[in-house]
């Protein structure tokens, strides 16, 4: 799941994978979002370049550098500017104290890794800083319409509650819903919500 490879044939089309619209729980939250924005996977760009075009500065971090190639010419068309970071999260270390929101959408990552990346996006948050995160959860097993099969890298509001301790959860709460996000999240799903802000240190 993790394979740079794997990811750079996934995103090869000239097509979007999971569209070029944002994330709608994203959208939905977006009056909460302050800057600089970290976004995990990010991805083709859709989320990074939609904070954007509200004036965000924003950096997208994702695995594939075809990936990120798309979002930058998909930010070019909508006449702005994100900055992007070829970083794999089994190893990525974002600095500390340097963003007012970090977004986590459809980042599915296995226990191992969330056990050692989370506390340091907690330490990346400035102080009152957020969270913004959306991941399917276990129950998608049963549906099939996207998100990996591996139970591990689905999420539960206990796993995300314990792996947030230094932030008060804002919103908490697993919903099933309708996902319109091009071929790759199409459907009826089961998914894990959270926002969360960072206690005043």
């Amino acid at each position: 799941m993790f394979d740079k490879t794997f990811w750079n044939d996934r995103y090869s089309s000239k097509e979007y994978l999971y569209g070029v619209k944002p994330n709608t729980f994203l959208e939905e939250h977006v009056d909460i979002v302050a800057g600089p924005v970290l976004s995990l996977s990010e991805g083709e760009g859709r989320n990074a370049v939609f904070l954007a075009v509200q004036g965000l500065q924003v950096l997208g971090v994702d695995i594939s550098e075809v990936a990120l190639s798309k979002a930058r010419a998909l930010a070019e068309l909508n006449k702005v500017e994100i900055q992007t970071e070829v970083a794999d999260l089994a190893f990525y270390e974002p600095k500390k104290h340097s963003f007012g929101t970090v977004i986590s959408i459809s980042a599915h990552l296995p226990s191992f890794i969330r056990n050692r990346l989370y506390p340091l996006v907690e330490q990346a948050l400035i102080p009152g800083g957020s969270l913004i995160f959306e991941a399917y959860s276990e129950k998608q097993l049963s549906y099939n319409t996207g998100g990996p099969k591996d139970v591990d890298m689905l999420m539960t509001t206990e796993k995300l509650e314990q792996a947030f301790p230094n932030c008060a959860p804002i919103l908490l709460r697993e919903v099933e819903r309708e996902v319109s996000e091009g071929k790759g999240h199409t459907g009826l799903a089961s998914v894990v919500q959270f926002i969360a802000r960072k206690h005043a240190e």
